[in-house]
């Protein structure tokens, strides 16, 4: 009789069960091809490999991306818009796409959407924070060294960070003014 809660380990891979892995991984997530390569070597490592030539995850990786199921270009730019409208900053975006193993050349144009949505970004960062223009009353030195911190770790540059956090409580927002100094 079977103990409860004990499972018969998974066979080790072959090539086709590594590319149904590789199949049902890109159904399921966005990714980029190093993403995919790195979650193959993790399930082969895990299970083990029972072919009789070694595997070649490059080919399986390549072989996706050539039929549209792997784009690290398009992962760039909705990484890149997801970010933006949360309020990140270009270089919070640059730092998730060389996380995600996207190439400078498939990130140039997520990088290049991100700096043209510096200022809207950095104002909705700042709005969710209850920063500046946005907040309740003007803090103390620490508060606002706080504050600059935090838009800084969010990816805004300084010196948009700190034109934004000196604005009075309620005051207009001058976007112009803003996008000249981003």
């Amino acid at each position: 009789m079977a103990r409860r809660g004990t499972r018969r380990p998974p066979p080790p891979l072959d090539a086709e069960r590594l590319k149904e892995l590789a199949l049902s991984y890109v159904g399921r997530f966005a990714t980029t091809r190093a993403k995919l390569a790195s979650y193959l070597s993790r399930k082969l490592r895990e299970r083990g490999w029972s072919g009789d030539v070694p595997p070649d995850i490059g080919t399986v990786v390549e072989r996706l991306a050539e039929l549209g199921y792997v784009d690290d270009a398009a992962f760039a730019l909705s990484r890149s818009k997801a970010l933006t409208s949360r309020g990140y900053g270009s270089r919070r975006v640059t730092q998730a796409l060389r996380a995600a193993g996207v190439g400078e050349e498939q990130g140039e144009a997520a990088v290049e959407l991100a700096e043209a949505e510096a200022v809207d970004s950095a104002l909705r960062f700042a709005r969710r924070r209850r920063l500046g223009p946005f907040g309740d009353s003007r803090p103390d030195r620490a508060g606002m060294e706080r504050s600059l911190a935090a838009m800084l770790r969010a990816g805004h540059g300084f010196t948009l960070s700190r034109a934004i956090l000196t604005l009075e409580p309620g005051a207009e927002i001058d976007i112009e003014r803003l996008v000249e100094i981003a």
